[in-house]
């Protein structure tokens, strides 16, 4: 496998320019070398699944010369296995990646402005591509790159999500009876069963979106009254919330707040882990957050950098993060994997998902309330 190139998370802007890589010209595109189902082995989750929808990647425009990412969060390494693939495919392509949690690689980009380097930025969540998005520092994308999405997952066309995760509540099964859990996420501190048994990762991006859409949906003094009920009624902190799954399948908590993929992780590493997932309706609890890619102002490779979003939405690309990540395809055509719920069998709240970049007041909120 070809060596990527990795950009040091605290190099200053300036030395992050790539000599020999402004402008470049697209006449010395490639066919692509070798099939993605070359280099893919789908594993128990992918077997036997129908792939619908989308382009392959065959069909799209190839990707030639350097393209500088900010990857914003990498899933475990699973997106630089991606961008591993990707370069296999295209040899006259070089993903040059600078990988730094969401937030950070946000603040940063707001911090070069139009003197960045990067070329791409591509997030876990959907506040922090928001937050340079409403900064201008992002292009239009074409309506080649985003027709395939639904409009709700690409907001003005200048980012669009990649894939799709939901908020759910994990809970213990031995411990927690499923008609105990309520269909609001409101009413969680009022449940006699969850006194000193709840769960939560306040330090955790996809917490911060929860408390975020909370904030838009129910008001602040409400969010601030749930932050305190809560916590008045007992509830464990964790790091993040891949350990709250954990801990709630070994018994430290009986429910909590989490991404609904952790429960699926914790399982497949411990088939027998007494833990499930349930979905409250509507409210907060029950988010659709996304992952999303975005081409930045700054970029002299525009047409590549849009080339490269094709390829995160191409079929292969959806179905590789689908079965790797247990995310939610944006592609509707495309089904998740195992038993979990279609997008459409939930009942997300109706929210416009740029209101997740408006993160500084719910971390505000969670200071002063005592959960951070």
């Amino acid at each position: 496998m070809r060596r990527r190139t990795a950009l040091q998370t605290g190099i200053a802007a300036g030395a992050l320019a790539l000599a020999g890589c402004t402008g470049g010209s697209d006449s010395a595109a490639v066919e692509p070398q070798v099939a993605f189902a070359d280099l893919y082995e789908p594993g128990p989750l992918g077997e036997d699944r129908p792939v619908e929808g989308g382009v392959p990647i065959a069909d799209l425009p190839p990707l030639t010369g350097e393209l500088t990412i900010y990857l914003g969060g990498g899933e475990g390494g699973v997106y630089l296995d991606f961008l591993d693939r990707l370069e296999q495919i295209y040899p006259a392509f070089t993903a040059r990646v600078r990988e730094a949690p969401g937030a950070d690689t946000a603040n940063t980009l707001l911090n070069e402005g139009t003197a960045s380097p990067a070329d791409v930025f591509w997030a876990v969540d959907a506040g922090s591509i928001g937050a340079v998005a409403d900064a201008g520092l992002t292009t239009t994308l074409p309506e080649v790159v985003t027709d395939e999405v639904p409009s709700q997952y690409r907001p003005d066309d200048v980012w669009v999500a990649t894939s799709g995760r939901a908020r759910a509540i994990p809970y213990n099964t031995d411990l927690i009876d499923a008609a105990d859990i309520p269909s609001s996420v409101m009413a969680f501190p009022e449940v006699p069963a969850f006194a000193d048994a709840m769960a939560w990762a306040p330090t955790y991006g996809s917490f911060q979106a929860f408390i975020t859409t909370m904030r838009y949906l129910e008001g602040e003094a409400a969010t601030r009254s749930w932050l305190e009920a809560i916590i008045d009624a007992g509830v464990t902190s964790f790091a993040d919330e891949f350990l709250l799954n954990n801990g709630i399948a070994d018994g430290t908590a009986s429910v909590g707040f989490a991404n609904h993929y952790y429960a699926w992780r914790v399982r497949e590493a411990r088939p027998d882990a007494p833990i499930a997932l349930a979905f409250t309706e509507g409210d907060a609890g029950a988010l659709i957050n996304v992952a999303g890619a975005t081409v930045l102002r700054s970029s002299d490779r525009i047409t590549q950098a849009e080339r490269f979003i094709q390829h995160l939405l191409s079929t292969e690309a959806q179905e590789f993060f689908t079965v790797n990540l247990w995310d939610y395809p944006v592609l509707p055509e495309m089904d998740p994997v195992g038993d979990m719920p279609t997008i459409d069998e939930l009942n997300p709240p109706e929210m416009p998902l740029d209101v997740l970049s408006d993160i500084q007041p719910t971390l505000e909120l969670l200071r002063s309330t005592g959960a951070l």
